[in-house]
């Protein structure tokens, strides 16, 4: 096969795909929105007859409290972990970047259990002519 066909072929297709993403993004976007709207009538509504949902016809809704917990100080929030011994309040995955670097100045400190995977990929860049 000829690189330079392929490579033409490759950008055509990608920049194609990047047409129909954008265009299902604004789709989903604003589909969000309108779900967002209703949403909010129907918090309103629950607020106004102090019930925590209802049925309809067409369905049923239900409030409900959702809690979401972030940090903004991760120095802190390592000491804390450490300082109480809870690392399960962390989420299990590798910080891919991070163990990278420190397998590359530690080449000999593979944990037990950790599996490593590297491939060959492409990247194709588009010609600036």
């Amino acid at each position: 096969m000829d690189a330079e066909k392929l490579v033409a072929v490759y950008v055509k297709i990608r920049d194609a795909k990047a047409v129909k993403t954008k265009e299902l993004e604004d789709t989903i976007k604003d589909l969000d929105d309108q779900l967002d709207a209703i949403e909010q009538e129907l918090l309103e509504i629950c607020k106004v007859t102090g019930q925590d949902g209802g049925k309809t016809s067409a369905g049923s809704f239900t409030r409900s409290v959702k809690t979401r917990y972030w940090t903004s100080d991760w120095e802190s929030m390592y000491k804390f972990i450490l300082g109480h011994q809870v690392p399960e309040l962390l989420e299990r995955r590798i910080a891919q970047s991070n163990f990278k670097e420190f397998l590359k100045d530690n080449p000999d400190l593979l944990p037990e259990g950790v599996n490593v995977e590297s491939k060959y990929s492409i990247t194709v860049r588009r010609s600036s002519n």
